[in-house]
């Protein structure tokens, strides 16, 4: 009776290291990738400046709130994005939620021809756009945004 005990003991601590050793183990933990679809991996922008390199020419999806336009950025020569054409846009910090801080880390750029269509856009707006992270220069990630949505707009108040 001792044998057999011994032997099923022995064939489920056998089964389940086999179990554990065909695990996959990921590749990169640091990177905290929310969701897959369509190419596009949603990812927390928090994530991206932590490991720019982790998504450098890699697809992203972003959901954020829109802060403003801007010029950061733009012109600079070891990712060069021409201030004719495009133009930079920052979102809000995820982790502060009591103020609104731009996360200006993650620079951001859009067609003019298409921000010219989301002039009207608020700090606050809540906003989905993807992309790819083209360059990692100064150490922060440059990203091309190829598709911009508005997903919520805040409501407007008559001064």
């Amino acid at each position: 009776m001792n044998k057999f005990k011994i032997l099923i003991l022995t064939l489920i601590v056998a089964a389940g290291i086999n179990a554990y050793a065909s695990t996959p183990i990921p590749t990169n933990i640091n990177r905290q990738v929310i969701a897959t679809t369509q190419n596009y991996a949603t990812v927390n922008p928090l994530s991206v400046v932590a490991h720019p390199s982790a998504y450098l020419n890699k697809n992203i999806k972003i959901r954020a709130k829109f802060d403003k336009f801007s010029t950061l950025g733009l012109d600079y020569k070891p990712a060069l994005r021409s201030s004719e054409n495009y133009i930079s846009f920052l979102i809000q910090r995820p982790d502060i939620l009591d103020h609104n801080i731009p996360l200006s880390e993650l620079k951001i750029f859009l067609n003019r021809d298409e921000a010219e269509k989301y002039i009207d856009l608020n700090s606050g707006d809540v906003i989905e756009f993807s992309g790819r992270v083209f360059s990692t220069a100064l150490g922060d990630p440059w990203m091309d945004a190829t598709n911009f949505t508005v997903i919520s707009s805040k409501p407007k108040t008559d001064k």
